[in-house]
């Protein structure tokens, strides 16, 4: 036998390992970051089900009170869970999670509320970037990560004054433009912008590969102890916070469990490069009274009447186009993630 036979038939062998290894529940292992926030969490708990083995990084509390116990209980958690700490701060902290991994997950990212105004702001948005670049550097490293794919988000698309209704890949918000906007929650939009472009960019010049998956407003059931923040926002009408509004002129949302999928599916998909927008639904903050009320009697969501005086930033729509040619289907609608949000806040004691 040549040695090229010999090569073939061990090549053939190990494939063959490899397909027995998944259909036992073996998928190798990934990492998640930020694993106890609201996408991290479901990602984890989908990637699980699925037979992949999990590190996740959770950033260390001064008291060590983290509770992680939501995350260690899920099934399969005992096994194939380990819980690293690592903070943004200090991406070296980030080593020992990533080490042999086939894939990552970045979704650690500073929450709004993180952001302070001014110079404090400025530090946390180029601390949210340089913290990733570092993540994907520890990726380089690593010598065993095949592909990262990072959390951006669909506010490092839309903020711009292009004037057109539906948005594809190709746009970037305008960090001029959202300073001048003066939101409150400008800060994290500029943040996920910059690290968004600043992570494309060290990918294609160390020729790591890197997609982007770029979700609209997540919503849906969760399994984390708080209530996320897209989940507070898109049920701002149900639980009568007037101040979040101004964010639901025109609202693009995704169920938590299709932007889970689609994660899982942009590390296994062969092909997959660049920038995915995750975006299943959009609807107006008119439709939103209307489809709320008449779901939801019980709640005193306000009238048409009384929003005609809210203004706000209407946020154009954003195109999943690029994902759903790639071959994935979204499982999930607007009953399906109210429903679930609001299920779930009433048993955790929200609503």
């Amino acid at each position: 036998m040549s040695m090229n036979q010999r090569g073939r038939k061990s090549h053939h062998h190990n494939f063959i390992l490899e397909r027995e290894r998944e259909m036992e529940g073996e998928r190798g292992t990934v990492c998640v970051t930020g694993g106890t926030g609201y996408l991290a969490s479901w990602l984890i708990m989908k990637l699980l089900e699925q037979g992949y083995s999990v590190n996740t990084t959770v950033r260390p509390h001064p008291e060590h009170k983290r509770d992680v116990s939501f995350l260690t209980s899920l099934p399969g958690g005992s096994e194939r869970l380990q819980v690293f700490y690592a903070d943004l701060s200090e991406p070296d902290g980030f080593d020992a999670a990533i080490k042999g991994c086939t894939g990552v997950f970045h979704v650690a990212t500073p929450l709004p509320q993180d952001f302070g105004h001014g110079e404090a702001g400025e530090v946390v948005i180029q601390g949210a970037a340089d913290g990733t670049l570092g993540i994907l550097k520890a990726c380089l490293n690593s010598k065993t990560v095949k592909r990262v794919v990072y959390t951006s988000s669909a506010s490092a698309v839309a903020f711009n004054d292009s004037g057109v209704e539906m948005m594809d890949e190709s746009y970037w918000s305008n960090v001029d433009y959202i300073r001048a906007s003066n939101l409150p929650i400008g800060p994290y939009f500029i943040s996920k912008t910059l690290t968004e472009k600043r992570a494309l960019e060290f990918a294609e010049e160390h020729g790591l590969d890197l997609v982007t998956l770029i979700p609209t407003y997540i919503l849906g059931p969760f399994i984390c102890p708080n209530m996320p923040a897209s989940v507070h926002t898109s049920l701002a009408m149900v639980l009568g916070d007037q101040e979040q509004y101004e964010l639901l002129i025109n609202t693009s949302m995704v169920h938590i469990d299709d932007v889970a999928r689609a994660h899982i599916f942009l590390l296994e998909y062969p092909e997959a490069k660049g920038r995915y927008i995750c975006s299943s639904d959009i609807i107006t903050i008119e439709e939103m009274s209307k489809f709320l009320s008449a779901k939801y009697p019980e709640y005193s969501i306000p009238t048409l009447e009384y929003l005609k005086d809210v203004e706000g930033f209407k946020i154009p729509g954003v195109s999943s186009k690029k994902l759903l040619d790639s071959g994935f289907k979204f499982r999930y609608g607007l009953d399906e993630m109210f429903d679930g949000a609001i299920q779930c806040c009433k048993e955790k004691g929200f609503l």
